[in-house]
């Protein structure tokens, strides 16, 4: 099924204010949280979609990328869990967003008894693509180095599960709780444990493999579906392929930026492509055929006897295709005259003879048609 508009899941318009969205998703949150609707699937979709949402329309960076490219901006990844892959679980809402509702007494930040999740550091990656793959849409596979959980530990950071003690002053659950006497009455606040760093749990006997860390570097292949059309610049989120976080917490993203090869013969410009097609002058005087090169292959053109310089023959639907769109741009062909440095003298004989007559001079209409061009070109 496909995903709703981001601003229409939120109800706010394009032109919110950060505050505005995050109301909106705080009241949707509130509405649909877990906590409300035990056992509401519906509500739980519902909860997860508003999160997905307020998670691309709070970051500056995502929302211009989404308001550009629409969803197709976070396409990319093969299942790769996470908002985009449709694997974000309530935990990772959680420890992302947990701010939002924890003073209205709902599960916030703290999940998995109270402790404190952890979220891996994002990853990117950069890939070049060519004319061909960026109007066709390419699967790539990438190498990446990467932090993975520990195999030994399991993640633990332990040499063993005996040497797992529940943290004794927090007690196993990742916050302190002090209670301070103000003149309204006691006052509540709780503090990350100092003592576990909010694991809720500490560690006697360091795994040899990952002296403690739970983590380890190792490569993995990590297989992306780029859409057509992308540009340079335009960044693809794989959810959930950067590094794992320690604890066995949210595993951070890779991020895909897009670079482009330049084409040997074809200039892209936004969706259409432009190609310079160099003509001698008899070609122009008396027409002729040519071949042109597309992303596909080459194309037959036929260009009109007296073709001026300068003149554009527009190919439709030969350029590239729009990110998220069934459209498509234009191949723009500009003709260019190639005019010969030097001449035999039996051809300085011929166009001796052609100087004088009155098809080679050109007439004031001619005149005005041309600075009309030249003035349109530099506007």
């Amino acid at each position: 099924m496909a995903k709703r508009d981001y601003y229409e899941v939120l109800g706010v318009s394009k032109g919110a204010s950060a505050d505005e969205i995050k109301k909106a998703y705080r009241k949707l949150a509130i509405k649909y949280h877990p906590d409300k609707n035990p056992g509401d699937k519906e509500a739980e979709e519902k909860f997860k979609e508003a999160a997905e949402a307020y998670d691309v329309l709070s970051n500056s960076d995502k929302k211009a990328k989404y308001d550009q490219f629409g969803h197709a901006a976070f396409e990319g990844g093969g299942g790769g869990g996470g908002f985009y892959g449709g694997g974000m679980s309530m935990d990772d809402i959680f420890s992302q967003f947990g701010d939002i509702f924890g003073s209205f007494g709902f599960g916030g930040g703290r999940s998995r008894g109270g402790q404190r999740v952890h979220k891996g550091s994002s990853l990117r990656v950069k890939v070049k693509l060519n004319l061909s793959e960026i109007a066709n849409g390419v699967e790539k596979k990438f190498k990446v180095k990467k932090q993975v959980q520990c195999k030994h530990c399991n993640g633990s950071g332990a040499k063993d599960s005996s040497a797992i003690k529940t943290c004794s002053h927090c007690h196993g659950t990742g916050v302190i709780t002090q209670v301070v006497q103000s003149f309204l009455g006691p006052m509540q606040s709780q503090q990350t444990c100092p003592y576990c760093h909010g694991e809720g749990k500490t560690i006697t006997d360091k795994c040899p493999h990952c002296h403690g860390e739970g983590l380890v570097e190792e490569e993995e292949v990590v297989t992306v579906k780029i859409p057509a059309g992308v540009e340079a610049g335009m960044q693809l989120n794989v959810a959930g392929k950067g590094n794992a976080a320690r604890g066995g917490g949210v595993n951070g993203d890779l991020y895909v930026v897009i670079d482009e090869e330049p084409h040997d013969e074809l200039v892209r410009d936004g969706s259409n492509l432009i190609y310079h097609l160099y003509l001698g002058i008899p070609d122009v005087l008396l027409g002729t055929q040519v071949e042109v090169p597309t992303v596909d292959g080459k194309v037959r053109l036929k260009i009109e006897a007296g073709t001026q310089p300068g003149k554009v023959l527009r190919l439709q639907g030969k350029g590239l295709p729009e990110v998220n769109s069934r459209s498509k741009g234009d191949l723009l062909v500009r003709v260019d005259i190639f005019v010969p440095k030097s001449l035999t003298k039996d051809e300085v004989k011929i166009v001796e003879q052609l100087k004088d007559s009155s098809s080679f001079k050109p007439s004031q209409n001619d005149k005005a048609g041309f600075f009309s061009r030249m003035k349109s070109m530099f506007s």
